[in-house]
């Protein structure tokens, strides 16, 4: 169900990305005479197309884009029991008298923003459209059409005629009386070209590490010989909400290597981009060998490392990231290996555990958290370069200008090291004792036409192969390559035959999908007729991979693997995407 509301409009000056009209917006809203904060502030949208006339942005606002999570990151201020009340439609109109809509393109004439709320077995969607001048488009929340049936706002949409359409948005929330923020302000726009900017790009280098390595890879590229970059991560490497992707810090750092050391245009510098949202460095290491040496056909000479904001949830507590580590510093080029460790909005990521890696291997490491988190507590005169809401699009991933932040200070480390003398000998790994541990180092996947001679399956009912799956862009593509494509899909009818494998392994890591659809269910996982786990597919219900640990010993044992649909879900669905196994 939709309703579409006439809204005012507030002013006729256009909204530039400026601090003058920045500051517009500030003479705008003072026109309401309310007190009121930003929902979102100058946020970039990028309209896909969904169908042959339409063309839309989603921001889902339930499970992990929480609303007031957006509201904690814009706003400027913290107030747990003001924010408490976006969580409900009911309480939100109670605090909310109007909204204010601000958007600027040069790419659409008008842009309709959609607000769709969750009703017992549907929703309700509600459409405002304004133009993208910077003119004001405000609403009364009166004059939403919500009813008792109106569980919470799930999801804000940006629709326009236009595919690819790039477009700036701010929302304002003006509260009824009675009701108390701090006053609206405006950041001002980030200045790349100061010395504070050049202090804080600095203050993102660990360490330059044993540094043959990188320089011989340096060097490599000012003869014009063919180099390779790749980079492995989580949804960040991936370019999650960089916009266009090619914003993401992995190409833009890429194109900047090839500025500073690139011949003849630099062509001979090669590309790889291997980020997988919402995964840890223990689905890293299976994909190590597929996604980043390309089955044995790419023997890159940097290698990049990002999952210090992804493995909180790592069963090893950094043995699968140092096995990763170590695998890629053990190939027989001898690549640079880089540890990258990005930030959060909460300040928060895991260098501290990961650092140790770094130091003991003598690697380079570079540091975002860093870089930005000290400044973001200043204020201008004191140093401050870039906010917070400026920096992070939402609480996990960085804007187009933090992007931008990252690419710099990978490209400080790449100056630096050109500078250096080079290190006399190569790190020395053989006489190197791990940090953690190194045990997963020759881990191999398995998947449906990825199967050992040593190793016998017997799919069962799992005889399907499920399409519905993860998608990330990799390197520079704009479209999105299915992640483990060669799977085993148990579907609603496919009967109540377990999955069986019998193979000697060491180490056992299971990959499968995580699901927000209802369809999907539970299995059963034995080990030697032992039951051992019982994997839920809707553990983070959005569509992604998810790895687990199901055997970790130090000698290898043959062991028979059954997987079966657990009771009461025989009639659900469950797919195994694969496994990741240390013979």
């Amino acid at each position: 169900m939709t309703a579409n509301i006439e809204c005012s409009n507030i002013g006729d000056q256009p909204l530039i990305l400026s601090y003058e009209q920045l500051s517009h917006i500030l003479y705008q809203t003072e026109q309401h005479n309310r007190k009121g904060f930003y929902f979102i502030y100058d946020y970039l949208v990028e309209t896909k197309k969904k169908s042959e006339n339409l063309n839309v942005h989603d921001i889902y606002l339930v499970g992990h884009h929480l609303l007031p999570e957006k509201a904690r990151i814009f706003s400027g201020f913290e107030d747990e029991q003001l924010f408490s009340k976006l969580d409900s439609s009911s309480s939100l109109k109670q605090l909310v008298y109007g909204i204010g809509i601000y958007a600027y393109s040069n790419d659409t004439e008008q842009i309709s923003v959609v607000f769709e709320t969750k009703r017992i077995d549907s929703s309700y969607s509600t459409t405002i459209t304004c133009q993208t001048d910077g003119t004001e488009a405000f609403v009364k929340l009166d004059d939403f059409n919500w009813t008792d049936e109106d569980e919470h706002l799930q999801k804000l949409s940006f629709e326009s005629d236009t595919d690819n359409a790039l477009a700036s948005i701010t929302i304002v929330f003006y509260l009824h009386e009675g009701f108390e923020t701090t006053e609206l302000s405006i950041d001002m726009p980030v200045n790349y070209d100061t010395l504070a900017y050049n202090n804080m790009i600095e203050k993102s280098l660990i360490s330059s590490g044993n540094n043959l390595r990188l320089k011989n890879a340096i060097e490599k590229a000012k003869r014009g010989e063919e180099v390779t970059i790749a980079y492995i991560g989580g949804s960040i490497t991936q370019g999650a909400v960089a916009l266009p992707t090619h914003n993401c810090y992995a190409y833009q750092s890429y194109l900047q290597f090839k500025q500073l050391f690139g011949q003849n245009g630099g062509d001979h510098i090669h590309f790889i981009k291997a980020g997988v949202g919402g995964t840890p460095s223990e689905l890293g290491m299976i994909r190590y060998e597929r996604d980043i040496l390309r089955g044995g056909k790419v023997h890159p000479d940097i290698i990049i490392v990002e999952f210090a904001v992804n493995d909180a949830d790592d069963e090893t507590k950094g043995i699968c990231y140092e096995s990763l580590v170590s695998r890629a510093l053990h190939e027989p080029n001898s690549p640079a290996v880089i540890l990258l460790f990005s930030v959060f909005f909460s300040d928060w990521n895991l260098q501290d555990r990961l650092v140790p890696i770094g130091q003991r291997y003598n690697l380079p490491m570079v540091s975002i958290k860093d870089a930005v988190v000290d400044q973001f507590y200043m204020n201008r005169e004191e140093g401050q370069v870039i906010t917070k809401r400026q920096f992070f699009y939402d609480i996990y991933h960085p804007t187009n200008a933090g992007h931008k932040i990252m690419a710099d200070c990978l490209a400080k480390l790449f100056t630096e090291v050109d500078l250096q003398k080079a290190a006399t000998d190569d790190i020395s790994l053989e006489t190197i004792l791990p940090v953690y541990g190194t045990g997963f180092k020759c881990i191999k996947l398995i998947d449906r036409i990825n199967i050992p001679a040593s190793v016998q399956i017997s799919r069962g009912s799992f005889d399907q192969i499920d399409n519905e799956l993860q998608c990330v862009e990799l390197d520079n593509h704009n479209h999105a390559t299915p992640q483990f494509p060669y799977n085993w899909y148990h579907t609603s009818d496919s009967g109540d035959e377990s999955f069986n494998m019998q193979l000697s392994c060491k180490k056992l890591l299971i990959v499968f999908k995580d699901s927000g659809d209802s369809s999907f269910g539970m299995v059963n996982v034995y080990i030697n007729h032992k039951l051992v786990k019982q994997l839920d597919a809707h553990e983070v219900k959005w569509n992604h991979c998810h790895t687990v640990l199901l055997i970790d010993e130090q000698q290898s044992h043959t062991y028979h693997v059954e997987i079966k649909m657990a009771e009461g879900h025989e009639h659900k669905s469950f797919t195994i995407l694969g496994f990741g196994y240390v013979a």
